[in-house]
């Protein structure tokens, strides 16, 4: 055990929740996720705010205290440590699972202007939050209705910014943000799940038996599982590479069509299958499972990605730039592996001029989290940090709404 204990890093995310413990020089003792189980009333944060509404408040906030319980409980027996051994703790999320958790009226966020009476970053104490911690747990400050802070603890995570950056946190609540070079500007998209495996037929948490990467092979497609054993489903990076290696091999289309197999000339049409609601693409089968990436699955990737893409070309227009201005552009999220930049510019996520200066960071909220924890300012830092981010709202955008539905197609 460190002699000064650990520390608690967690990231309230809409699809997976994620945690880490620390030592106090901020070295990763244990790492934790899991799907989160406040899925079960709804897969994006809009619905569960919608449930809330109507008297699920107190169940919303079980099942995330519940889950986020398990993933405490699962690092601790990792390090061989107890509660009492945390001596610090803080979280990040986007401001609909940050109201959940504390179970605030969530009419603010659900509706314009979207401005929550409650932004500011609070010391929760063990009596106000049933984590059973020993000290209280330091949650980041909201920007607005639709920023949170897990986009204020990712960029807190990158340091001193110098020029003209970009960096997307590609969740289900695709957060975003542009440094301009002298200001911050910052938005986010209902990107949907899918990026984290979650709302599609094979989809899953990033975990052993995940598919995280997929190539073609002498007319076959080659799957990459987390592991190695056999795959058991998709995350978020497997999806993205399976649906690039599929437009490669001709499987889909520009639109976004899984083709008739007669179309394909060549061997890869043996994956193209026909199901009781459509084509489908099977990516692997056995005794276990059955592995089918459906059309409809492929819509909820592409209404994402142009979510996604639309959201960052405004952020460039109203700064006054191009995407070849950008000198970087920082990812994270729970894709489960990093995605090369071929993937990303095949499958057309962000623009063309853009995706040649992409980098990933893999734990970019929890890295964000953690120098929190490990710094003795880093509250005040943070809220420094927090009062730069000008919010622009896209919701019922003419720009948004023209660039989403021309950036749907691959």
């Amino acid at each position: 055990m460190p002699q000064g204990g650990c520390l608690l890093a967690l990231d309230l995310g809409t699809t997976t929740l994620a945690g880490r413990l620390l030592d106090s020089d901020g070295h990763v003792l244990a790492q934790e996720r899991l799907l989160n189980p406040q899925s079960v009333l709804g897969a994006d944060i809009m619905r569960r705010l919608e449930n809330a509404m109507t008297g699920e408040d107190l169940r919303l906030q079980l099942l995330l205290l519940d889950g986020l319980r398990e993933i405490v409980d699962s690092m601790l027996r990792q390090a061989g440590l107890a509660r009492r051994d945390i001596r610090g703790a803080a979280a990040a999320g986007n401001p609909g699972m940050v109201y959940l958790l504390r179970r605030l009226p969530v009419t603010s966020i659900l509706y314009p202007p979207h401005r929550p009476p409650w932004r500011d970053a609070v010391f929760l104490s063990p009596d106000q939050i049933d984590l059973q911690l020993p000290v209280p747990l330091y949650i980041f400050p909201l920007i607005s209705g639709y920023v949170g802070g897990d986009l204020v603890a990712f960029l807190f995570g990158q340091g001193k910014v110098g020029e003209a950056s970009f960096f997307l946190d590609a969740g289900t609540n695709g957060e975003m943000a542009l440094f301009s070079g002298d200001r911050w500007r910052v938005t986010s998209v209902a990107a949907g799940p899918a990026f984290e495996g979650g709302g599609i037929s094979c989809g899953m948490v990033a975990k052993a038996g995940a598919i995280h990467d997929v190539v073609i092979e002498d007319d076959r497609l080659g799957l990459l599982v987390l592991g190695g054993g056999p795959p058991r489903g998709l995350c978020g990076s497997g999806l993205v590479a399976a649906l690039a290696a599929a437009l490669d091999g001709g499987l889909i289309d520009a639109r976004g069509s899984i083709v008739d197999p007669l179309e394909v000339p060549t061997n890869l049409s043996g994956y193209i299958v026909e199901t009781a609601s459509g084509r489908a693409l099977r990516l692997y089968r056995d005794a276990a499972v059955d592995l089918l990436l459906t059309q409809q699955d492929v819509r909820q990737f592409q209404l994402g990605k142009a979510a996604v893409r639309a959201g960052t070309e405004c952020l460039l227009r109203r700064a006054g730039l191009e995407a070849a201005d950008v000198a970087q552009a920082v990812l994270t999220g729970a894709f489960g592996f990093s995605l090369s930049r071929r993937v990303l510019k095949r499958v057309a996520m962000l623009p063309e001029n853009m995706v040649e200066k992409v980098r990933f960071a893999e734990v970019g909220v929890l890295a964000g989290v953690g120098r929190l924890l490990c710094d003795a300012q880093g509250p005040d830092k943070v809220q420094r940090l927090a009062a730069t981010l000008q919010p622009l709202p896209l919701s019922g955008s003419p720009a948004f709404e023209k660039a989403f539905i021309h950036a749907m197609n691959f």
